[in-house]
This record gives structure tokens, C-alpha cells and sequence, in this order.
């Protein structure tokens, strides 16, 4: 269990002395130590090394690494719980922040404001009623999808059946979600079995989606650092990927370039964007794999994992297996899994058409962790009655902000950023141009208004690949398969 030595070795490292006197540094001299073998990061002006932990990080490499060197307070308050402050920052502590070093913004100090009140009212807390309604809701499509499938003998019914199967898969894939986030029970372990336990019925990996995924929150649309939109050579969704001949995808670890397949692909991609994602799914069940597989030294519940995707491609393909022809059993794999593909399309909404950026960010006060949050998330506007349609990525703003919060608590959430957003980002205002030059704002389109919007940012992106110059890598050091990851 590595989050359980990773805890134990942290509680039992020697903390400094509490009365020494603690040297103090300053932001130009903890920016030097930004590398996975030289980690240093500041959380509430004291300053501490990460280095030895980075392997042992429950959430994955790539989280640290992309944060270290910099003030990770918002950051870390929100990724973990208060404990963790008391049990595992006291080893690595080496030192404080010099004075007039760590200014809080007005903005800053509103957005913790949010974060105080929301534990003060008790809404980090889960309403376990709340999940037994939605187990009920995923038993009753599972087991209708199911009923469709085998107790019938019609086409029509049979499709139906492979319909709700597809729904059932993306309203199960909001509880994964949940549990990724330790939003359910709120403890690390529990809510990691339990989504290891529901691969048997969902067939993906959570080890390997908490290692994309909490990477992807950290760097978001970062076009070197966010897995979620390095997707060369299939689609790209900014003109940026071709200002060079290539760049180094830093979770991948590979170089990516405009190849002869990236530049058709990507040129039309606007094209064929929503049938790739009615496809999407069987890259996840290879991506999640590969992970299981190649990665066993830092995976969690690994053997539980595989055990589940073993029974799950089981009765996927049993009940496949028992429609009257062939015709059949692969149209109800393909219209199971393209329903399905609806959730691509839900993840990749929320940022796809909004800001992207080249390096990294939190480098001061215009790109820190709520400025760059809001310029690279936003929000689907919807009813609440629909809320359950969106399994929670409605609210992605509010969910980027505060992941440890529940699904049923962003709503509530919601009111409060938009309050802080419009306080301090007017629309309009010369004084928050100037601040802020790249601009900030609450934004929340509809479904079907955001992604015209998204599929114009894909547009906008094919047309720019037509005229790019092609890279210095070939089609096999990229694999088309790569680039359909569209997991968030």
C-alpha cells in the first residue's frame, strides 16, 4: 500500500525543531528548486521539501511536479484534508518565506473566504442520501438495460437495451468521478476501493484516471503539461501546438510535432470530432490497462482492478454474444458504447473553447490558482431538475475550485463564485483590463451554445493546421489511439 507507507514514513520523519528559528527564502530562490528530483514548494509562507514524497504522492507524479517551486497554498488546501497538515507537512519542513514575499490578493483572500464558509455550514459533507438515490437510478438502468437486451427477441429492443447500458455507463461515470476525488466518504481508501469495486461494471481504470486526472486539474489546458488536451496527432484545439516544430509532451513523456497524419487529421477535425467520441471509449479501456500494467509499482488496488475489467468485458460481451446474429451483437456494441460517448462530449466541454496556455502557471499574481481556474473552466448552464443529466460537470468552475466538494453541493457553491467573480472582474472595468489583460469572467453557455462554441475553437484550429509547417516525427511515434484521450 503505497499511500499508507507514503503516510507512515511522513508521520514518522524527524519534523524541525518547533522553537529553531527557520531560514527564510525568498519566491526567486524556492523557484529554482522545480524539478522531480529538486522539489521545493510554499504552503501559507512556509516553505517545505517535497522531494523524497514525490513518488509516494497518493494523487500521482505529475501534480507535484507541475507545482513545484511555487506557492501551492490554494492548491493544497483544496486537494486535501485538514489533517494532512497536522500528519505529513511537519517532515518536510525546511524553512519559511521572507517578509513581503506572499502578497494575497483582495480576489484571493474572497475565494478563501468561500472555502471557510462552505466548511462552516457543513457542505463538504456528503448527504449519503444523495447516493443511495443514484444507486438506485444506475440499478434501475443497468438491470433495464440488461432486461432489454436478453429478454427479448426484437432489434428495437435490443438497441434500447444497448442504449441504456451506454446511459448507465455515463451516470456511472459521475460516481467514479466522485470517488476519484475522495468526494464520497472523504477517505482516501475507502472511496479508491469502492471505485476499484465498480470496474466490474464500468470497465475502466480509477488508479489510472486519478493519476490523468488530478494532473489535468493542476495544469489545466496547459498545452505541454495537461493530458486532457494533448491530443496530436488526432485533434488539437489551439493554433499554439504549431508555433514549433515540435514540443515535449511532459506527461507522456514523448516529443509531439505537425506529422503527416497530424496535419490531415487535425486539418479536419472539426469534421469528424463527434463521431470520434462515440469511440472514445475503448481508448480509455486501453489507456487504463496500459496503466494496470506498466505502472504496477505505483498503482493502488492494481489486482482488484484487473479482476474487475475482467468481469466486466465478461459480461459485456456475453450478453453481446447472446443477440440472434452477428449483425446484431456488434451493432449492440457500438450503439452501447456511442451513447456512452456523450460523456466525452460533457468533459471536454468545460474547457476545450476557453483559454490555453504555453509553460506553466501560478508565476504571479495574474496567473495564480483562481485567476488561471476561471480563465480555463466554465460552466453548462442548466435547470436543476436536470443536474443528474450532467452527473455534476455543469459546474466545473466550482468543481476546478473546490474538487473535495460534493456533487450536490456545487450548485450552492455556484452562487457564491459568481458573487466574488463579479465583485472583483466587472465586466468592462479599464482597472481590471489593466490587472488582468487576458481577462476573467464567469462564463456559462448553455449545452448546445457551448459547444458551438467548442466546435469553432476546433474550426478555428483546422484551419491553422492547413497552413503549419509538419514537424520532425513520424506517425508511429505518436499513435492515433493517444490522441482520443479525452478523459476529465
Amino acid at each position: 500500500m503505497i499511500a499508507l507507507e507514503a503516510e507512515a514514513a511522513a508521520e514518522t520523519a524527524a519534523a524541525p525543531p518547533a522553537k529553531r528559528a527557520l531560514k527564510q527564502y525568498t519566491l526567486a530562490e524556492v523557484a529554482k528548486h522545480c524539478h522531480r528530483d529538486d522539489a521545493w514548494v510554499i504552503i501559507d509562507e512556509r516553505v517545505y521539501d517535497v522531494t523524497r514524497f514525490i513518488d509516494k504522492h497518493p494523487g500521482g507524479v505529475g501534480p507535484m511536479v507541475n507545482l513545484a517551486g511555487k506557492d501551492c497554498t490554494d492548491v493544497f488546501a483544496n486537494y486535501h484534508a485538514a489533517r494532512i497538515y497536522r500528519t505529513m507537512l511537519p517532515g518536510f519542513l525546511i524553512g519559511e518565506m521572507a517578509p513581503g514575499e506572499i502578497v494575497v490578493w483582495p480576489h484571493v483572500a474572497d475565494f478563501r473566504r468561500i472555502r471557510q464558509e462552505l466548511l462552516r455550514r457543513g457542505l463538504f459533507e456528503t448527504d449519503m442520501g444523495y447516493y443511495r438515490k443514484m444507486f438506485a437510478w444506475h440499478a434501475l438502468l443497468w438491470l433495464g438495460g440488461l432486461y432489454l437486451s436478453l429478454g427479448f427477441e426484437s432489434c428495437t429492443a435490443h438497441m434500447l437495451g444497448a442504449s441504456l447500458i451506454g446511459i448507465f455507463w455515463q451516470q456511472l461515470a459521475g460516481i467514479g468521478h466522485d470517488l476519484g476525488h475522495s468526494g464520497v466518504t472523504h477517505n482516501f481508501y475507502k472511496d479508491h476501493v469502492i471505485g476499484s469495486l465498480l470496474s466490474c461494471v464500468m470497465g475502466l481504470s480509477v488508479g489510472w484516471w486519478k493519476s490523468d486526472h488530478n494532473t489535468h486539474h493542476v495544469v489545466c489546458n496547459a498545452i505541454e503539461h495537461d493530458p486532457n488536451i494533448q491530443l496530436m496527432p488526432v485533434l488539437s484545439i489551439t493554433h499554439k501546438c504549431f508555433r514549433q516544430a515540435k514540443f515535449w509532451d511532459s506527461y507522456h513523456k514523448k516529443w509531439v510535432g505537425m506529422d503527416d497524419v497530424a496535419h490531415l487529421l487535425v486539418s479536419y477535425q472539426h469534421l469528424f470530432f463527434y463521431p470520434l467520441m462515440a469511440l472514445a471509449r475503448w481508448n480509455l479501456y486501453v489507456q487504463g490497462l496500459i496503466y494496470l500494467i506498466a505502472q504496477h509499482d505505483c498503482t493502488h488496488y492494481r489486482k482488484t482492478e484487473l479482476a474487475g475489467i475482467g468481469v466486466y468485458f465478461g459480461w459485456v460481451f456475453a450478453v453481446a454474444l447472446s443477440m440472434p446474429s452477428w449483425a446484431q451483437a456488434v451493432a449492440w456494441i457500438f450503439v452501447s458504447h456511442g451513447v456512452a460517448g456523450i460523456l466525452h462530449v460533457q468533459i471536454v466541454l468545460s474547457h476545450w473553447s476557453m483559454h490555453s496556455y504555453e509553460g506553466r502557471a501560478y508565476t504571479g499574481p495574474d496567473d495564480e490558482w483562481y485567476i488561471t481556474t476561471m480563465r480555463t473552466t466554465m460552466n453548462v448552464k442548466t435547470p436543476p431538475l436536470l443536474d443528474f443529466v450532467h452527473i455534476g460537470l455543469q459546474f466545473q468552475i466550482e468543481h476546478h475550485l473546490f474538487p473535495r466538494l460534493p456533487r450536490h453541493n456545487l450548485r450552492i457553491a455556484r452562487e457564491m463564485v459568481k458573487e466574488v467573480v463579479e465583485k472583483h472582474f466587472p465586466a468592462g472595468s479599464p482597472e481590471c483590463k489593466r490587472l488582468f489583460p487576458l481577462g476573467v469572467a464567469y462564463h456559462e453557455p448553455g449545452f448546445f451554445e457551448g459547444n458551438l462554441e467548442m466546435w469553432r475553437v476546433l474550426k478555428d484550429a483546422a484551419f491553422a493546421a492547413r497552413s503549419a509547417k509538419k514537424g520532425e516525427h513520424g506517425f508511429w511515434e505518436c499513435a492515433i489511439w493517444e490522441g482520443m484521450n479525452c478523459a476529465g
